[in-house]
């Protein structure tokens, strides 16, 4: 349980890293004057799916309340 807790925790840090890499990425793209819309929209949907994983992964990370 605990060794399944532990990669919980590392996956978790692992999506936020790559998260905001990845929102650093897209505001640097975005001030480029001549930006590939496509590649922009496509960057931004990976960014919402790892906020979706990461929202997910917390979810399941916290303590269930008691009834």
């Amino acid at each position: 349980m605990l060794n399944n807790l532990h990669s919980l925790h590392r996956m978790l840090i692992d999506l936020s890293i790559e998260h905001d890499d990845l929102d650093s990425l897209i505001d640097t793209f975005s001030e480029q004057p001549h930006c590939d819309d496509l590649v922009l929209r496509r960057l931004k949907k990976r960014r919402l799916l790892l906020k979706d994983q990461i929202a997910q992964l917390e979810k399941m990370l916290e303590p269930k309340e008691p009834a």
